[in-house]
């Protein structure tokens, strides 16, 4: 098919799946839910979208999860836990940051192609959407004690008011969130530092309380289950790679001229996330050894005393209340509204394909921040590790999952396709390289996590779980011989999807259904007519109108 011939004409008669479009159009278009980011909409530099995405890990949750870990477990059992957890993330984190960067693509469209399927990744969706909602319950959590503190709000009211805050920063997508990332985060790190510095310098005494803490087992010394248990809890993080992604998808094209700024990054946003974030734990900690004598086990986890306990040793007492909940507020502000951003990407993702039927994205904000607040007001924060722990077996077994297909499938076994594929019609339904892979994995862990096969396999559930994902995904691949990937190989348009660059190409074309501009990436041939649709459009054609037959390569 000829671009000419893929034009609209004025004539195109009426079509079932248009209002579903129309209704999608203009929203999708600020920051492109649900589909390919154009290189028409990515205007910043690699620096700016790797600020924007690391603002978004501005995130208290690590303190208090360092701290859990360390006063449970002993300062070296959590330092080696923290530094295991690490390890992981990055490792599985790297291939699924270059392929967002480098096809501009979030993580949900990555999962589709790379083992899933069409509807199969809505199960990875809706763990993600919990991922979301889950530590925006956490950073609520954290902010209403700040507010209790500062302002004496009671914290069912501060949950609220860290709830609600968020939604007017939340709706304006990409271009807003870029400029309260850049902005505010020099004024976070300089918060988040100092206090930390300043005792080390006055103090050394605090480095050796800190390092020799033992925990309250008492037992001292490193053991693998401590280790295990503890990294289990930091391992829920793994699946912030899902909201690092949400910004990557903006880079600009890699080319001879920007591929060293390109490359540091994607590293840098991408994987590289998790070395702040466990140095942020280790903080937490410190922290908390620091204040536990001061303030007691149930509350030395509380991000904000810890630092309202490390401000008071560096300055007068009238600023030391005021600086600690300016830090939480914007340490929540700036995390808070990714987990908002990203969850309801997550949701209209999966409610779109499902139903056929885009409601807005506005709808799933929403219902995230719903869902947040139910777990605030439940005190998620008094079995905060149980919760993570749990969560944890779910988003290892998926991120591993799709790891291994791009790592070792794609580019070892080669029998998955090297080109990243989302759109409706060129997917099987199901994959069950990664559909069996992720519910083998996260089943068994689970079921060791709760001691369902005996207590002493119940610290190694994250293990199991990143074991059994890394093994099933190539095996099955191998017995299925790779053929659930592609239902067809030609899209059906004649120009090619890739520039020279190899980066996906910015030849424009018109869809008829919802008579927009797209580029090439985002467009497959119609089925029943001498044009094109786009992937939303294919996604709310309910009837099935559009959605090219089943085809061999």
């Amino acid at each position: 098919m000829s671009t000419t011939e893929s034009r609209l004409t004025t004539s195109e008669p009426a079509d079932p799946a248009k209002t579903a479009a129309d209704q999608a159009v203009k929203e999708t278009l600020e920051d492109y839910t649900l589909r390919f980011a154009p290189r028409s909409y990515r205007r910043w530099s690699p620096m700016v979208v790797a600020t924007t995405a690391l603002g978004g890990i501005a995130y208290m949750a690590d303190f208090s999860i360092g701290a859990g870990i360390g006063l449970a477990h002993g300062t070296g059992n959590a330092l080696v836990a923290i530094a295991v957890a690490a390890v992981v993330i990055f490792v599985t984190g790297f291939p699924l940051a270059y392929y967002g960067a480098r096809y501009n693509i979030d993580l949900d469209l990555i999962t589709r192609g790379s083992g899933f399927g069409y509807y199969g990744s809505v199960l990875t969706s809706v763990i993600f959407a919990s991922f979301t909602f889950i530590f925006f319950a956490l950073e609520g959590s954290i902010m209403a004690q700040g507010l209790k503190i500062g302002l004496g709000l009671p914290l069912w009211l501060g949950y609220l008011v860290s709830t609600l805050m968020v939604i007017p920063l939340v709706i304006y997508g990409m271009k807003a969130l870029s400029k309260l990332q850049v902005w505010t985060t020099p004024v976070w790190l300089i918060l988040m530092v100092a206090p930390l510095v300043y005792l080390i310098a006055n103090d050394p005494g605090t480095v050796d309380r800190f390092l020799s803490y033992a925990g309250t087992d008492g037992e001292g010394g490193v053991n693998t289950a401590s280790v295990l248990l503890g990294a289990g809890v930091c391992l829920s993080l793994i699946a912030q790679i899902g909201e690092q992604i949400d910004y990557l998808r903006f880079m600009p094209p890699k080319t001879e001229q920007n591929k060293r700024s390109w490359w540091t990054a994607v590293v840098m946003a991408g994987p590289g996330w998790v070395v702040l974030g466990a140095l942020k734990q280790a903080i937490g900690v410190f922290l908390a050894v620091y204040i536990l004598a001061e303030v007691g086990p149930a509350a030395a986890p509380e991000p904000i005393q810890q630092f309202r306990s490390a401000f008071d040793a560096m300055m007068p007492s009238w600023m030391v209340v005021p600086l600690a909940v300016a830090l939480v507020v914007i340490s929540q502000i700036k995390i808070n509204v990714t987990n908002a951003y990203s969850g309801s990407l997550a949701w209209t993702n999966s409610f779109t394909r499902v139903t056929g039927h885009y409601p807005g994205r506005m709808i799933f904000v929403l219902v995230n921040l719903a869902f947040a607040l139910v777990l605030m007001e439940a005190d998620m924060f008094s079995f905060l590790n149980s919760i993570l722990g749990f969560y944890s077996n779910c988003a290892i077994a998926w991120v591993v999952t799709v790891a291994t297909d791009i790592g070792v499938n794609k580019y070892v076994l080669k029998l998955s396709p090297l080109q990243p594929e989302f759109r409706r019609g060129m997917l099987h339904a199901v994959n069950p390289v990664g559909v069996v892979s992720f519910a083998a994995a996260s089943g068994l862990s689970i079921a060791m996590y709760f001691h369902l096969l005996g207590d002493s396999l119940q610290p190694y559930s994250p293990v199991a779980a990143a074991v059994i994902a890394f093994v099933l995904t190539p095996l099955i691949a191998v017995v299925t011989k790779g053929r659930y990937y592609l239902r067809r190989a030609d899209d059906g348009i004649a120009e090619p999807l890739l520039d020279a660059d190899g980066n996906p190409s910015a030849l424009t074309l018109d869809c008829h259904v919802c008579h927009q501009t797209y580029e090439r990436p985002d467009l497959a041939a119609c089925a029943t007519h001498d044009a094109v649709v786009c992937s939303l459009c294919l996604s709310t054609d309910k009837v099935g109108d559009h959605v090219l037959p089943a085809a061999t390569a």
